[in-house]
């Protein structure tokens, strides 16, 4: 595509496409996407220090859900990333993202940007020490925060803790 293009943009060059159709196209092709996430997470290059949006932290979230783990519980959890709010269902192995307020959460993450959050849910960095807050049942932050990587990242992470001489190793 040359580069970054908005959604009309996209839709303008490719007249008689409904949007959508369009918007179809783009979940169906999400797995692939997700894929690609996975592989880029767990190459030795990724540097998770990098600018992240409140949509890339929340898509990487559903992309590092570990979806076995995840297969018999139940969770809405309520992310406000400054000005933005996402609420995540957590069900039956999957876990949809809105952008909305859930009105009664189990649990709330509140930060002033994303990458806070990534240090905490990706880097095992206590969340206090970043500035996120977090409210809620103490039980729902646990397997909230077990289920968001999937093994071959988790041992992608790990291996290059210990190659950095770091002595906690996470789950």
């Amino acid at each position: 595509m040359f580069g970054p293009r908005r959604f009309s943009d996209i839709r303008a060059n490719l007249p008689g496409i409904s949007a959508k159709v369009l918007t179809e196209w783009g979940y169906a092709v999400e797995p692939v996407m997700q894929e690609l996430g996975r592989w880029a997470a767990a190459s030795p290059l990724h540097d998770p220090t990098l600018p992240l949006s409140p949509v890339s932290f929340m898509l990487s979230l559903r992309t590092m859900l570990d979806t076995e783990a995840a297969r018999n519980m139940e969770a809405e959890v309520l992310f406000t990333i400054g000005t933005v709010q996402f609420t995540a269902r957590l069900a039956n192995g999957a876990m949809p993202v809105m952008r909305d307020d859930a009105k009664d959460p189990d649990v709330q993450f509140e930060v002033p940007a994303a990458p806070p959050l990534a240090a905490v849910f990706y880097g095992r960095v206590v969340p206090e020490t970043v500035g996120v807050q977090i409210t809620g049942a103490p039980d729902c932050l646990r397997v909230h925060f077990s289920l968001q990587l999937t093994t071959q990242v988790r041992s992608s992470i790990n291996a290059k803790r210990l190659k950095a001489g770091c002595l906690y190793q996470g789950p």
